[in-house]
């Protein structure tokens, strides 16, 4: 039977991709004073930034500000000026002071499920901005424990398990990105509500799920959520039964 939900924190508790979508627009136009180039060009070469310096600088807006230096320096073969780079660190700056929205009925759907489940947070970024989000979320409360990690990998979702001393069959994953809030999950044993967001960031639309999977269900919207974890503890009290 499910003894723990996890609840992913960007895009699925609170708004934060449409930000930093923003903050890709100003840049192309901060490019375009010195380039004769193409939205998806600058995308291409800012997310090919973004992947080689993932491991120094991991995920969120810093990461973001500073390969967007580097990428700016890089296609203008070093002319961009002195003006338009602190044009660039305060759009960063912009992206990192950003308020905290809920997404529609997401407090209720946590209750909800918390009032059947142990839930824990599993967010990823930087540690001082996703602490600056939970806080003003309104919805530290709500979890018995709330982990801010670097990366969300088959490794983590172990961790986090093993320190609740559970086993992956036991654990539901909530969240918007397949790659990193379901795909890890269910290749451990797990399951997983997926809650796509209008927009996500191309990194974390690499993923090796093609649907169909018996272990994951999607939803619309926050309101489905408990209905879907109802499903998937049926579904794991089932298969429990049968082995």
């Amino acid at each position: 039977m499910l003894e723990l939900i996890g609840f992913d924190g960007d895009d699925t508790l609170w708004h934060s991709e449409g930000y930093y979508q923003a903050a890709g627009a100003a840049f192309r136009d901060i490019l375009g004073r010195y380039l004769d180039v193409t939205d998806r060009e600058v995308q291409e070469g800012m997310l090919a930034t973004e992947r080689r310096n993932l491991k120094l600088f991991g995920y969120g807006a810093k990461g973001m500000t500073l390969s967007m230096v580097e990428t700016a320096v890089a296609m203008t073969d070093a002319r961009i000026g002195a003006r338009d780079i602190h044009r660039i660190v305060e759009l960063g700056k912009a992206v990192l002071e950003h308020p905290v929205e809920l997404l529609p009925h997401i407090r209720a759907a946590i209750e909800a499920v918390a009032a059947r489940h142990a839930i824990v947070l599993v967010t990823k970024g930087d540690l001082a901005h996703q602490e600056k989000k939970v806080a003003q979320s309104g919805l530290a409360d709500l979890f018995g424990r709330i982990e801010i990690v670097s990366e969300k990998n088959q490794a983590t979702y172990r961790r986090v398990l093993g320190e609740f001393d559970l086993a992956p069959a036991q654990f539901a994953m909530v969240g918007n990105s397949l790659r990193s809030d379901i795909e890890p999950v269910l290749a451990l044993g797990g399951w997983g509500v997926h809650m796509p967001y209008h927009v996500t960031w191309a990194h974390e639309l690499e993923t090796g799920l093609s649907g169909g999977e018996e272990r994951f269900v999607t939803v619309d919207d926050a309101q489905g959520i408990p209905a879907a974890v109802a499903r998937l503890a049926e579904r794991a009290a089932a298969s429990l039964a049968a082995s």
